[in-house]
Formats: structure tokens, C-alpha cells, sequence
């Protein structure tokens, strides 16, 4: 018997459908090509993932520890950074052997009861992440051309549903979509580096860590926040599902060279997240902490403070176009995201535009009604309010994760290492200890 059928069997019932059917397999990989070649052929899912890594959510936290501690805090972004390239491993190694993604699995292994339960926390989820991340679109619309909130939260919606509708015309043109913006993201920030001319010893000293992070309880907080929000619950279940787009050999062989050049593909892709959170870190350290302005703290302040302190005319719009193209890109990703969710957990076949629009309707309501209500303050305390229900919701994704993978009846051949176990087993119980302290610290 086969591994490929000994896993197969392991798994209690065959999902009823491909994940994003749509799209299955619809890439193009070359069978005899260059390493090269097939390396592109496989880039792209990546990209997708880390979009998650650099949202507006994660914008705060990050502006916060540069302002007050300088560059002390890199450590953390990179720490944070490896944690992420080992959990969405084991997300594109799930999706690639087992044919399914984190929502099907966990569908397939769990009592229908159960994987209600499981939907429900996922979509408060992706509900409260993608609130974050319409809401720092808005942000930047208001910033930049001083729009409503209101209308920008609106415009958010909208703009993301035209841009799915490409998805018609291929998976690539999504892809392309999202490299594109993250090209945007990049180049802005590349620039908000040079005006800000950081110091480069310091930088690389703040990449080492410090017993000081854990004796200063302010110091710490801010580093359980950037910690706690690195890994989104909702780009284990995208990473799973979109890996599959890949038309590549469902064999052993086919199943190996897919999960080698996954692996590349997000792994850079995830360093290029790791810059961009650095590089966020490093202009507010250099901005505001060398200049006292260790009391910035939220992304307006931000804004309205680099022009001056720069001496830069372009720094901050530039700053909010990039602060735009990220919001953009994680409201795109994370639509997809629960448009995978719904159909995994509840085998719902609806037209993609109708999960779409139901997708949208979850964040946006509660982001409109709010901003209707209370305006600015108001969007504060429900961005708080976000980050406490994807503390609740990770651990839901992370153990299911951890444990399929480690399973050899469900994962034959690929099942994890004894020494990967050991890892992720770590890692897994870092990051939920850091949630769950951040959980109950927000709410005693």
C-alpha cells in the first residue's frame, strides 16, 4: 500500500470538494524544467501569506516600540519572523500531502459539533482581523485625501470585491496583484529609511536579544503585543488552500518537489514581511525616539508628525500610500481566507461573489456601525477589541495544525520530524502563553 493511500485512508472522510475549486490546480508547473523555472511557477502563495504579516494591525505595535525603546525591539520582529516561517511550513506541508486545507482537515478529523464550534471562532477570527485591516485602509484614505471614515471603510469594501473579480482571469493575476502592492509597500519604506537615516550599529545590536525586554514590564508588553500578533489565525487556513492552486504530479515525488519550492517561496516571501516590519520599527526609532517623541503610539500621530520631524515634504504621504497598499492587500487575502474557511468547515457552494459579499459584510458591518457611532475613538478601542478575539481564536488554528502534521496515519512519509515536533511544539506553546497572558491582561 502506498503512503499516498495509507494517508488518505487515515483521514476519517474525503472532503467533498477541492479546496478554492475554482482554482485548483490551475498553475502551470513544468514538469522537465529549470530549478528556475519551476521556483517561479511555485512563487506567488508566499507573497499572499505574508500580506498578513505586515497589515495595519501590526502597524501600532510596531511604531510603539520604536518610538519608545529605539531599536531594542528588532529582536522580537525577528524572533516573531522565524516563529511564522515554521507554522505556515507545516500549513503548506498540510495542504500539499493531505490535499486539504486547515478548515477541510479539521472537518474531516472532527465531530460535525466540533467543527461548528471551530467555524464559528475562525469567522470572529477573520472578522476581527480584517477589521483591522479595513479600517487602516480607511485610515489611510482619510489621511490622504481626507475622506470620511465612513466612506472609506465603504470605498474598502467595494474596491477589494472588482479586485477578486479578476481572480476570473487566473490565480496568477491575484498573485500579480499582491506582489504589486508589496512592491509599493517596500519601495515606500525603503525611502522612509533613507530620510530618516537610522544609525546602522544600533540596528543590528537591537536585532540581539536583551535580558532587559523581560525586566522592563513596559518594555515586555509592547513585545508580548508584536509576539502575541504574529501569527493571524486565518493565513494557516489560506497558506493550506492556495498552495494547492498548483498543478503539479499528486504523487510522492510531485508531493516533495511542491512542498521544496513552497517552502522557498514563502520562506522568502516571509523574510520580505520581516523587513517591512523592521523597516516600520526602524523609521519610528529614528524619528520619534531620537527626537522625544517617545509618545507616539498609533498611526495618525505617525503620520502627522513625519513631515516636520523628517524635515521630509513626502514622508508622510508616502507613509500612508503604504499604509493604503497594505490594507488593500490583507482585506484581498483575508476575503479569500473566508471564502476558504466557509466552504471548508461548512462544504457551503455558493457563487464566489455571493461568499464574497457575505465575507465583506462581516467586517465591514460592525467597522461602519462603529465609525458611525463613535468616529476615530471609537475605532481605537474596537482595534483592541480585534486583537483580544485573535488571541482567542489562535490556539484553535496552531494545535489542529501541529497535531495533523505530527501525525504519521494522516501524514505517512511527511509526517513531522522528531526533532520538527520538539520545535513546533515550543514554538506553539511560546506564542499561546503569550496570547493567553495577553488575553487576560486586556481583560483583568
Amino acid at each position: 500500500m502506498s503512503t499516498e493511500h495509507k494517508v488518505k485512508k487515515a483521514w476519517r472522510k474525503e472532503s467533498s470538494g477541492k479546496s478554492l475549486a475554482e482554482v485548483f490546480s490551475s498553475v502551470k508547473v513544468p514538469v522537465n524544467g529549470s530549478f528556475g523555472k519551476k521556483l517561479m511557477a511555485f512563487a506567488g502563495p508566499g507573497l499572499m501569506v505574508a500580506v498578513g504579516y505586515m497589515d495595519p494591525g501590526n502597524w501600532a505595535t510596531d511604531i510603539a516600540g520604536g518610538a519608545q525603546f529605539g531599536y531594542s525591539l528588532l529582536s522580537v520582529i525577528l524572533i516573531s519572523n522565524f516563529f511564522a516561517i515554521i507554522l505556515q511550513y507545516l500549513a503548506l506541508k498540510l495542504g500539499i500531502v493531505a490535499e486539504r486545507d486547515l478548515a477541510q482537515a479539521c472537518s474531516d478529523h472532527y465531530s460535525p459539533r466540533v467543527s461548528f464550534v471551530l467555524w464559528l471562532l475562525c469567522e470572529a477570527a477573520i472578522a476581527a482581523c480584517d477589521l483591522a485591516e479595513v479600517i487602516g485602509a480607511a485610515l489611510a484614505l482619510h489621511l490622504l485625501f481626507h475622506i470620511p471614515l465612513i466612506w472609506g471603510v465603504m470605498i474598502t469594501a467595494a474596491d477589494v470585491l472588482v479586485l477578486l473579480f479578476f481572480q476570473n482571469k487566473g490565480f496568477r493575476m491575484i498573485e500579480s496583484i499582491v506582489a504589486s502592492l508589496i512592491f509599493v509597500i517596500l519601495a515606500c519604506f525603503g525611502y522612509e529609511i533613507i530620510a530618516s537615516h537610522p544609525a546602522m550599529f544600533p540596528i543590528l545590536k537591537g536585532l540581539i536579544p536583551t535580558p532587559e525586554i523581560v525586566a522592563n514590564p513596559s518594555m515586555l508588553y509592547i513585545a508580548i503585543g508584536i509576539l502575541g500578533a504574529t501569527v493571524m489565525p486565518h493565513n494557516l487556513y489560506l497558506h493550506s488552500s492556495i498552495v494547492q492552486t498548483r498543478n503539479y504530479e499528486r504523487n510522492e515525488t510531485g508531493k516533495k518537489m511542491a512542498i521544496k519550492f513552497a517552502t522557498i517561496d514563502s520562506t522568502v516571501s516571509l523574510l520580505f514581511a520581516f523587513f517591512i516590519n523592521a523597516a516600520i520599527l526602524i523609521v519610528a526609532s529614528a524619528a520619534f525616539h531620537k527626537t522625544g517623541h517617545q509618545d507616539v503610539a498609533d498611526i495618525t500621530d505617525a503620520y502627522k508628525l513625519l513631515d516636520p520631524v523628517l524635515g521630509a515634504s513626502a514622508a508622510s504621504a508616502i507613509f500612508a500610500i503604504a499604509l493604503l497598499a497594505s490594507g488593500q492587500n490583507s482585506t484581498l487575502t483575508g476575503t479569500l481566507a473566508g471564502q476558504i474557511v466557509m466552504e471548508g468547515f461548512l462544504n457551503i457552494k455558493l457563487k464566489p461573489w455571493v461568499r464574497r459579499l457575505i465575507t465583506r459584510a462581516i467586517a465591514i458591518v460592525p467597522a461602519m456601525i462603529v465609525t458611525v457611532l463613535y468616529g476615530e475613538k471609537g475605532i481605537a478601542s474596537l482595534l483592541v477589541l480585534s486583537q483580544v478575539i485573535l488571541s482567542m481564536q489562535l490556539s484553535f488554528a496552531v494545535i489542529p495544525l501541529v497535531a495533523f502534521t505530527n501525525d504519521k496515519a494522516k501524514m505517512g512519509q511527511f509526517a513531522n520530524s522528531s526533532g520538527l515536533k520538539a520545535l513546533v511544539g515550543v514554538v506553539a506553546a511560546i506564542i499561546l502563553s503569550l496570547n493567553l497572558y495577553l488575553l487576560y491582561d486586556t481583560i483583568f
